[in-house]
């Protein structure tokens, strides 16, 4: 009897083990987090431009002024995550938020039309950036925002399945966007963030920096995430909401650590070397 309990009690010392290194990466994933956006300068909107300054250029011609202040990111930027964040929010909405399978294939092909109007416009606006080259038509902010934000969505669309796929144990077999009303929600989604944008309304800075702030630090967060999980052999384990606070608090740690080390570094060069940016 007493042999056939040596397994049984090995295994329970492990999981004891386990949940005691699991508390203390917890521990160490808030206190990172809590320092990221405790650290000067404490003001809102700087703590919006610090995250921003890792992943966006901010030219500020390129920008949407609201009362005299660039949002934190670029045009399109700003497009790109408000509109993948606002397309996760109508995925959840619609009750898909544990979805794992992708779109459907002429569904997939609109998405694919917005990351080629993504691309096209894009490469344009780079290149106006070198004095006499040619290029298709003249740039405007609010292109750039509506292509960034067609390319948010897609990025949505594509990006949950993933992530579910990775993280739970039973994830849903259905499509993160079911049906042309599922995709019609997604762009009132982003007609809001486009108008909201696009309107420099003084009273929207705030939300719309908080908001982009947000979105930087979840969908750099949900990546690392992913890894996480593949690193420490955990993919497809979650059977609760519990099982996934952790692999979450690690990935957007982690986020935090790459977006100051970017941070930094393109700060060290842009002193270094006269950057324009």
């Amino acid at each position: 009897m007493q042999s056939e309990q040596v397994p049984a009690i090995q295994a329970d010392a492990k999981t004891r083990r386990r949940a005691r290194w699991d508390g203390v990466l917890a521990v160490a994933a808030l206190a990172v987090i809590l320092a990221y956006l405790l650290a000067p300068p404490h003001t809102v909107l700087d703590g919006a431009d610090r995250a921003a300054y890792a992943v966006c250029h901010r030219i500020a011609a390129r920008s949407f002024v609201f009362a005299g202040r660039p949002l934190p990111l670029c045009a399109r930027c700003s497009g790109t995550y408000l509109g993948a964040a606002a397309g996760l929010i109508v995925i959840a909405a619609r009750g898909r938020r544990r979805a794992a399978q992708l779109p459907a294939p002429a569904i997939l092909a609109v998405f694919g039309l917005f990351l080629l109007a993504w691309a096209v416009d894009g490469f344009n606006s780079f290149l106006t950036l070198v004095p006499d080259l040619p290029h298709l038509y003249e740039p405007r902010n609010l292109l750039r925002l509506i292509t960034g934000t067609l390319e948010g969505l897609a990025i949505a669309a594509v990006m949950l399945p993933v992530v579910n796929l990775t993280l739970w144990a039973s994830p849903e077999p259905r499509r993160s966007i079911g049906s042309s009303r599922d995709l019609g929600w997604m762009l009132v989604a982003a007609a809001a963030v486009i108008a909201a944008v696009n309107s420099e309304w003084a009273p929207l800075l705030y939300p719309l920096a908080v908001f982009s702030e947000l979105a930087i630090l979840g969908l750099v967060g949900l990546v690392n995430a992913m890894l996480v999980l593949i690193v420490m052999r955990r993919e497809g384990r979650a059977t609760r909401p519990r099982d996934a606070l952790l692999p979450l608090l690690l990935g957007v740690a982690l986020a935090v650590l790459e977006l100051t080390a970017i941070g930094l570094a393109r700060a060290a060069l842009t002193d270094r070397f006269g950057l324009p940016i």
